[in-house]
């Protein structure tokens, strides 16, 4: 009966992974365009003192642009939002199956190879390398260096 429960439980995670539930209020949780995206019309649209226009005109440009940009937003994101989710979701689980069947393999076995080589490199080095620099120390050991100042 244990066994059961966990393996409910255990299906019940694996498909909460696909059909979890998404927060519609806070549709950026990790912050990821804080400093992107945040144009107001302050932002692209300034008068300095002295340059006015009109109160209207600044009041209705105002108005203009907060609701065109908002209507253009969601008009771009209903037409071309689920073709880019697509083409997005596509893209990454290329990327992802590539890394997993492809990139990592081949380190892995690089990795295993390269170890195999590194040892041959090392004993050879030892082998031929260690007796020759033992012998060069030893004849340069007895050089002494002297400095003098001569005026």
């Amino acid at each position: 009966m244990a066994e059961e429960q966990t393996e409910l439980e255990e299906r019940i995670i694996i498909k909460d992974q696909h059909t979890k539930e998404i927060d519609l209020v806070n549709r950026d949780p990790k912050h990821i365009n804080e400093d992107v995206v945040k144009v107001d019309f302050e932002d692209v649209i300034a008068e300095p003192v002295g340059t006015y226009s009109f109160d209207g005109v600044w009041k209705t440009s105002y108005t203009t642009f907060t609701i065109s940009k908002y209507w253009c937003y969601r008009l771009l994101s209903a037409i071309l939002g689920i073709p880019l989710a697509v083409v997005w979701g596509f893209l990454f689980a290329l990327i992802s199956f590539c890394h997993i069947w492809a990139v990592v393999p081949c380190i892995k076995s690089y990795l295993i190879e390269i170890q195999c080589v590194s040892r041959i490199y090392s004993l050879c080095i030892h082998t031929f390398c260690d007796p020759l620099f033992e012998a060069l120390s030893k004849i340069c050991s007895n050089i002494r260096v002297a400095l003098r100042k001569e005026f």
